[in-house]
């Protein structure tokens, strides 16, 4: 239809100004939709549109002689998917400007879903493929607080593509029970882990009596115990930025011995573990964008 290339996985309005939606009493064909948007002027801040013919739904994207006037003329356009692969769909409380809510709203077998969503503003997903990000934490406490943020930063940050968050959970419970043990020793009394009754001392209470224990934590508990007791129990590790360490694909997680900002380990980005949300949401960046 043009020579404009073949739209890539996850293609949206970016802002969603961008689409433009158009009844018209045309095929929706790529040849009759050609001819009748050749030459006709859109607003230069319109990159796509969402040709609706009854119940059918067409979405194209187009080219313009000049984005300078506020309307141009089309001189190239592409056929993205016609009426029998693009679905049109009413979901008010979908955030349209965000591409993951987009992808979750998106019609299995769809090629490209169009959403009417929130403030009845319009906006489309092309061939969604969200991209699968790892998300390494300790728990308990559940549910898992850096997924948690993470859904938060993904739900409110425009630019991201299209995120699949999944939990990779160190679970405190499952290292006790491959390492027996008369008496365990946690890092803080705030995991609320259940160690099917076997005395359980935390860290951050300073016990006053050094027990007989076996340490569940990580560098920074055995830095804590040194100073403390002079010494350094059996421990098992269960710092997540270890487990994470050669993990394929793009992994969040979190270290104690990072106090403040952001580290950037190949495909791992590492936030204290206080991290608050702007750290959380640079590392989803650095790791999407």
């Amino acid at each position: 239809m043009t020579d404009i290339p073949a739209a890539p996985p996850n293609t949206r309005a970016h802002p969603y100004r961008g689409l433009s939606v158009q009844e018209v009493d045309v095929p929706l064909t790529a040849e009759a939709v050609e001819e009748h948007l050749r030459g006709r002027e859109v607003y230069r801040r319109t990159d796509f549109l969402a040709l609706r013919r009854g119940d059918a739904t067409a979405l194209v994207e187009v080219r313009k002689a000049s984005t300078e006037p506020l309307f141009s003329p089309v001189v190239a356009c592409r056929l993205l998917s016609g009426p029998d692969d693009t679905a049109w769909v009413h979901r008010p409380e979908v955030d349209v400007g965000n591409a993951t809510a987009l992808a979750g709203a998106a019609v299995p077998g769809a090629t490209t879903t169009v959403v009417l969503g929130r403030f009845e503003h319009v906006n489309f997903i092309h061939r969604p493929a969200p991209i699968r990000l790892r998300v390494t934490e300790v728990v308990p406490p559940e549910p898992a607080k850096l997924l948690a943020q993470a859904r938060q930063a993904v739900a409110y940050d425009e630019d991201l593509p299209p995120v699949e968050l999944v939990l990779d959970a160190v679970r405190v419970e499952d290292l006790a029970a491959a390492h027996p043990a008369g008496c365990y020793l946690l890092p803080c009394r705030g995991s609320g882990a259940d160690l099917g009754g076997a005395p359980v001392a935390y860290l951050d209470t300073r016990p006053a009596v050094r027990a007989d224990w076996l340490l569940i934590g990580c560098e920074r508990s055995l830095q804590f115990h040194r100073h403390f007791y002079g010494d350094e129990p059996p421990s098992v590790d269960l710092c997540p930025r270890r487990r994470s360490a050669g993990a394929a694909g793009p992994t969040l997680t979190k270290c104690c011995l990072l106090e403040r900002g952001l580290e950037i380990d190949d495909d791992t980005a590492v936030v204290p573990w206080g991290a608050n949300l702007d750290e959380v949401r640079e590392g989803l960046r650095k790791l999407l964008l």
